[in-house]
């Protein structure tokens, strides 16, 4: 049956068996683990993921896709291991059809939605144990600050998780074939340890977006508009933070420091 990838969905079709062993292996897939698949297409990964043995909760928003995967899928279906929900993600409400268990996240996600997919999924209240997702190779590096430069995006996922870059996935082993490389980003250890409580995950996004307001200004210089340039050089001091630091050069682990220092 030949089925058109859609433009409007993002669909790019993966191709490559190699990636989709990897994202499987990372995810350290066994029986009876719940796996969330965003976006199956034609079922390329699907298959390998029921070959786990894990149950799949398969969300789908493409109706010509749902028939195909019912058709091709109809045992496991009828098996109770995979469940196809014709649905936003987006909008999902992931407790509920997930019955409160522990979960993993596979996906090879349309690009436009990368970032709402990571927020929807990390600073959820009944998160994942880990994400295996197939995004933009650029995307990827910003996730793991690969030039040892942090960006808003990568401080977002380390605030949850432990973000890892996999293996690079070359544009030709999609069909149709995107304008960019992607990559497989793995974020594991996923929890809400860092974030004692809900002010805390409140300041320190609001104190990360500000910091990074005009990025080639020195951080403290844009976090003067939340409070004054004194109150942030006497932290920076306390924390042995250089003063005329640029907010990409601060590390993760002295965010958490700053923002601490900054509501107590």
């Amino acid at each position: 049956m030949h089925l058109p990838a859609k433009k409007s969905l993002g669909q790019n079709f993966l191709k490559s068996k190699k990636a989709i062993a990897a994202m499987i292996g990372v995810s350290e897939i066994v029986p009876q683990d719940t796996v969330i698949e965003i976006g199956p297409g034609k079922g390329a990964i699907t298959g390998p993921l029921l070959e786990t043995g894990a149950n799949i909760l398969a969300f789908e928003l493409d109706q010509r896709m749902i028939e195909f995967l019912e058709e091709k899928f109809t045992s496991e279906i009828n098996k109770g291991k995979l469940k196809l929900h014709h649905q936003d993600i987006i909008e999902a409400d992931i407790k509920n059809i997930t019955n409160g268990k522990l979960y993993k996240v596979v996906a090879n996600i349309p690009y436009y939605i990368t970032n709402l997919i990571l927020r929807r999924f990390l600073s959820s209240n009944h998160q994942p144990s880990m994400m295996a997702l197939l995004v933009q190779k650029e995307v990827a590096e910003r996730v793991v600050a690969r030039d040892g430069k942090e960006s808003i995006l990568s401080l977002s996922v380390k605030l949850y998780g432990t973000p890892q870059g996999v293996m690079k996935v070359g544009r030709q082993y999609f069909s149709p074939i995107p304008r960019v490389d992607s990559a497989i980003l793995a974020i594991t250890n996923i929890n809400r340890n860092n974030i004692p409580n809900s002010e805390f995950e409140r300041m320190y996004f609001e104190v990360i977006k500000t910091a990074f307001a005009q990025k080639r200004k020195q951080a403290i210089k844009n976090l003067q508009s939340l409070a004054p340039k004194e109150r942030w050089e006497a932290i920076f001091h306390e924390l042995g933070i250089e003063t005329n630091v640029r907010a990409e050069d601060i590390s993760f682990g002295q965010w958490l420091q700053i923002i601490d220092k900054y509501i107590n």
